[in-house]
């Protein structure tokens, strides 16, 4: 995997690349199982080819946390009840894993302790067993990430200005977007490490909007 920093980006030094070990991106392998033609290339990427993880740099744009305001839920306690086997058993029957193959897959992914984050503003607050953390974030850029499989995903890095002590120092999105633009869901990685966040890409605790019912969610996974 390669990391491409937004500096790199505007400046086109597209040579001076961050070369890491780590397996395939989850987050975009998960949404139908990671694209394998690592020699594709288009020179006017649409939205089904940004959300498969191919697009030119001069795509991607710098986006602010309204793009990500509101109340999120994580879906893991749905994966954990059973509530997302429909949708593992549709990609056991179209995919390359077995339904247990799957579900293992997305427990390592989605598991967290986070059940809900709230985003106001440059506020973020972040529930764990119903206890807040509370911080004041700011851009921190972002970071373009090169996979295995010739696929690309951008994360959208905040960093903690002020707040709660155990309000994680950084944040990163991947929604599958590479512009300004509502999310309807994300992947989010935190920590007091930026660098090391670069290098998750097994754990990606995912959430969708409060207000869904565990069957809307379902509905638009499938």
């Amino acid at each position: 995997m390669r990391i491409t920093t937004a500096k790199q980006i505007s400046a086109l030094a597209l040579g001076a690349l961050v070369a890491l070990s780590a397996p395939v991106a989850a987050e975009t392998a998960q949404h139908g199982d990671a694209h394998k033609d690592a020699t594709r290339h288009a020179h006017d990427h649409g939205a089904d080819d940004i959300h498969k993880g191919y697009f030119s740099d001069e795509q991607i744009k710098a986006r602010t946390l309204s793009d990500w305001a509101g109340e999120w839920q994580s879906v893991y306690p749905l994966l954990q009840h059973g509530d997302l086997d429909s949708v593992l058993k549709h990609k056991a029957e179209h995919g390359a894993k077995t339904f247990d193959e799957y579900k293992a897959y997305y427990t390592a992914g989605y598991a967290t302790d986070v059940e809900s984050i709230h985003f106001d503003g440059n506020i973020a607050t972040f529930f764990r067993n119903g206890v807040p953390l509370q911080g004041r974030y700011e851009s921190d850029g972002f970071e373009v990430l090169t996979y295995d499989a010739g696929n690309r995903g951008v994360r959208y890095i905040f960093k903690k200005v002020n707040g709660d002590a155990d309000a994680p120092a950084f944040f990163q999105f991947s929604d599958h977007k590479i512009a300004p633009a509502a999310a309807d869901h994300f992947h989010l990685y935190w920590g007091n490490d930026r660098a090391a966040l670069l290098k998750e890409l097994t754990n990606w605790p995912t959430y969708y909007p409060a207000k869904l019912t565990a069957k809307e969610i379902v509905e638009q996974m499938h």
